[in-house]
């Protein structure tokens, strides 16, 4: 369902059918209103592609630690508490530190994620994509989310993280519950669930931290487990190790690929011309076809910062503490930056330009994994079929209610498979 609200405080991006599809409210917004204070949440909304940049690249004015009193809720506290009493609370992730610190943090994390490591993980993405696809190749027809979108990135992660790959659902189960908290849409027993599930998940990686601290591999997590942290002293203690493999390592090097993945099926289906095109088979093509999907559907569609001091912008005054909502997904549609930016266009010049991974010192330091993941992704669906389709009366294409993420539920294709 289309937003079509002319008036920008009778948006509502809590409400399921504008968060299924957003970009008309964003375009009010765009116009209306580029700062936008949420009455009923006290957000403010960045919405233009050259504000939100200011924002990711200014860290004196934008923060990302969050300040204490904005959690220390009674709620929060429960929470808090079930963490201790039953697993360990996680620490502040990467994204949630500011320099020095964040600085001293990525370092490590850059390390671990380092181009040599990534690259030599292709042989790995490029097998799995391939064999995921074969596996149901003469079926004709799939759940293209549940078969491959959802697999594919958590096997690569998983085997990275030292998980089994007969337990990837399992993992994916922890996975949705903790996006889910992160949707910011839960009861407080939705909530309490959530924790539950993570802490499960604690549980499952504790005694792989303590084998790799004594038998390190060479995998990433022994990075993460075993690398000293110069100014720390230290390598990362169990709840700082927590956090990262929900954060940064199972949600953030699974989940956004996945919902790339999905929503990079449904766009080649519902443009017929660029699926011609990528089956001639130009690299480059591919790759353009990658950074479209990347702009146009934005698996993160938004994250957060803090007014470190009181900033104007577009003559809004935003106080210092407020909280600042990066609309990440509305600045890649934005008129001032791309050209008829609701179109896929495989000659667009500048659609690597997009924010989909953030920008500045806080950039997504697993986008090079995910390009690599959406590049084999995608080249194993053109080289095995031929034509593609929806499969007729089976799809409503919804999307699960998320304040912060864009995620298909399902989408089930018909295709005929390519000669080989």
């Amino acid at each position: 369902m289309s937003t079509t609200l002319q008036q920008p405080d009778d948006l509502n991006f809590f409400d399921a059918d504008t968060q299924d599809c957003p970009y008309d409210a964003y375009k009010v917004l765009r116009e209306e209103a580029p700062v936008w204070r949420d009455p009923v949440t006290g957000f403010y909304y960045i919405t233009r592609y050259d504000d939100l940049r200011q924002v990711l690249l200014d860290t004196e004015h934008f923060s990302n630690e969050r300040p204490k009193v904005a959690r220390d809720t009674e709620r929060a506290e429960r929470m808090k508490k079930l963490y201790e009493e039953k697993g360990w609370l996680p620490s502040p992730t990467l994204a949630g530190r500011d320099d020095p610190n964040h600085k001293q943090m990525r370092a490590m994390f850059d390390n671990a994620f380092r181009a040599g490591k990534i690259k030599g993980m292709d042989p790995l993405v490029e097998e799995t994509a391939y064999k995921l696809i074969d596996g149901f190749l003469d079926d004709g027809h799939c759940d293209w989310v549940k078969q491959f979108a959802v697999p594919l990135p958590l096997i690569i992660i998983g085997k990275q993280m030292g998980a089994k790959e007969e337990d990837i659902w399992r993992i994916k189960a922890w996975t949705d519950a903790w996006v889910q908290r992160l949707g910011m849409m839960q009861t407080e027993d939705e909530e309490r669930w959530s924790v539950e599930m993570e802490i499960e998940a604690q549980h499952y990686f504790q005694p792989i931290f303590e084998r790799l601290r004594k038998q390190p591999d060479g995998s990433l997590l022994s990075d993460l487990v075993n690398t000293v942290i110069p100014e720390w002293g230290r390598p990362l203690n169990n709840n700082e190790l927590h956090a990262e493999m929900m954060a940064d390592t199972f949600v953030g090097g699974s989940e956004t690929s996945t919902n790339a993945l999905s929503a990079g099926m449904m766009l080649a289906i519902q443009n017929p011309d660029v699926w011609d095109r990528l089956k001639q088979g130009n690299d480059k093509d591919l790759r353009t076809f990658a950074e479209e999907v990347l702009r146009l559907e934005s698996p993160v569609q938004s994250l957060f910062r803090i007014a470190a001091k009181d900033i104007e912008l577009h003559g809004v005054t935003i106080p210092a503490g407020s909280m600042i909502n990066t609309r990440y997904a509305s600045a890649n549609r934005d008129e001032g930056h791309f050209e008829c930016p609701e179109k896929l266009d495989l000659d667009r010049k500048n659609a690597g330009s997009h924010l989909a991974f953030g920008s500045g010192i806080h950039h997504c330091l697993g986008a090079p994994l995910a390009r690599r993941e959406l590049y084999w992704g995608f080249k194993a669906m053109v080289d095995r079929f031929d034509e593609i389709r929806f499969a007729e009366g089976r799809n409503d294409f919804r999307h699960a209610p998320n304040f912060c993420l864009r995620a298909l539920k399902e989408l089930h294709i018909e295709f005929t498979p390519a000669k080989r």
